[in-house]
């Protein structure tokens, strides 16, 4: 049974290796789309908005000899901790296969909730503080530090923000204490010039 799984698994491999078109895996967007109630498009993984196939620039329509070279060497990347410089994806799409594997990207999008626990939970490629993993989850852009969920990244922000903001609480409280105690100064120096 097993032989029998490794070698459909392997068929399939090589018919997605020799087809020049590229495979898209939309159940990861709906799955996005559908957990976090935003719009996600393909872009979240692809450079392009329309994904893969097509003509523009990002697909697979466009790629130049050198281009599809380094797209079936990329299909290539079947196990996790290839270098991976897929044209028609994005800097995530590409960490995904990186960190993965390509036969795992396969294998769960029968499943695509069980892509976050299977990405490193430290990758953070728009060092926004919130993990990629995460940012899939919540139908964010994982390349822009600017777009997640804004209650995750104020608190973020608040945290790498503490010292600063302690510093300026205690600039405010010191020159609210300076400016009474100056002001109590000169109203005594006033009353006790009028006192003679």
């Amino acid at each position: 049974m097993h032989r029998l799984i490794a070698l459909t698994f392997s068929v399939l491999i090589l018919l997605f290796l020799a087809v020049p078109a590229c495979l898209c895996f939309p159940a990861y967007q709906e799955f996005a789309e559908k957990h976090s109630g935003r719009t996600v498009n393909c872009a979240m993984c692809h450079r392009s908005d329309d994904g893969p196939s097509g003509n523009g620039p990002g697909q697979t329509g466009s790629l130049s000899a050198a281009e599809m070279e380094q797209l079936n060497k990329a299909r290539a990347a079947l196990e996790p901790g290839n270098t991976v410089d897929n044209p028609i994806l994005n800097k995530f799409g590409n960490a995904i296969v990186h960190q993965i594997g390509l036969k795992k990207v396969l294998e769960l999008s029968t499943d695509p909730v069980k892509l976050p626990q299977a990405l490193d939970p430290k990758s953070d490629l728009d060092d926004d503080g919130i993990a990629d993993g995460q940012e899939y989850l919540d139908g964010t852009d994982p390349l822009n530090k600017y777009h997640g969920d804004a209650m995750k990244l104020f608190f973020i922000n608040l945290g790498r923000s503490k010292y600063q903001l302690l510093l300026a609480a205690a600039a405010v409280f010191l020159l609210g204490y300076g400016l009474t105690h100056l002001l109590k100064g000169i109203s005594a120096a006033t009353e006790a010039k009028e006192a003679q």
